[in-house]
């Protein structure tokens, strides 16, 4: 924003703001309507309960072994070395809280976020291209944009807010086994001691923020991208860049969320 502005006149930074104003007031508009939709019984008859299904798979569990398999060796890499520097350093007691901080609160959910944006990103755009090339005429833009929300928005909201739970939640999981092993290894005399310092970290209030950071994450990854698809559909002559609609926009929401959250929890 700040960058195109100084491109242009003076005279033509009233116009820039207001368009920016606009395409963020249409994407906090377009994930209402998402949500009031989605809370809609009469949204949910055979074709949607199908799309949603679909989506679900193809954004979770197609991609579920794979990003658990990348996230588990590069957690496990995370996990050695914060414990040998924990040891090295004499703080052997509290290497396996900050694991559980650092991995589990903090960057399993934003990778999850992250992975699914880069799919969703992929998916929107070519859904876009496929309508750019249809040629919509301007006269059918709004009945056409209704049709998209209708068939499409809803369970895409869905199925991306679920893919980035089910993501974060099962490398969760796993990174917690491989916590426990690094540290007691395969004796089950450790349980008492791990149960009582992860317990310690995931307090109701620590899980219920997990839960709903998790859940704005999601949120963020299944509107934003088309919110921005749209907006470049009903205006394609001021879309002439060739970063993916929305990138931006999408990745400064995810380090706002994060951002807000470590704020909440530590300071």
């Amino acid at each position: 924003m700040i960058t195109s502005l100084i491109y242009l006149k003076p005279r033509d930074w009233g116009l820039r703001i207001k368009r920016w104003l606009l395409s963020w007031w249409g994407m906090l508009h377009l994930g209402a309507i998402a949500l009031v939709m989605a809370m809609s019984p009469s949204i949910w008859h055979r074709d949607n309960r199908h799309a949603t299904s679909t989506y679900i798979y193809t954004s979770t569990w197609a991609v579920l072994p794979w990003f658990t398999l990348l996230t588990a060796l590069v957690s496990l890499v995370i996990i050695r070395i914060v414990l040998v520097t924990a040891q090295s350093y004499g703080l052997s007691g509290f290497a396996l809280e900050m694991m559980v901080r650092v991995l589990v609160l903090e960057l399993l959910p934003l990778s999850a976020a992250l992975f699914a944006a880069l799919r969703a990103g992929m998916a929107f755009d070519a859904n876009a291209m496929g309508l750019a090339a249809s040629g919509v005429a301007p006269g059918d833009a709004a009945e056409a944009t209704l049709r998209r929300v209708r068939r499409d928005l809803v369970p895409q909201v869905i199925a991306n807010a679920f893919s980035v739970l089910s993501l974060a939640m099962v490398s969760s999981v796993i990174v917690l086994v491989l916590a426990y092993l690094n540290v007691y290894g395969l004796s089950p005399w450790g349980l008492s001691d791990y149960t009582r310092t992860v317990g310690r970290v995931f307090d109701p209030t620590v899980t219920l923020g997990f839960v709903f950071k998790t859940v704005l994450f999601g949120l963020a990854v299944a509107v934003i991208p088309s919110a921005a698809i749209l907006d470049m559909l009903r205006h394609r002559r001021r879309h002439r860049s060739n970063v993916q609609p929305g990138a931006l926009r999408l990745l400064f929401v995810l380090l706002l969320i994060e951002a807000s959250s470590l704020a909440v929890k530590y300071i």
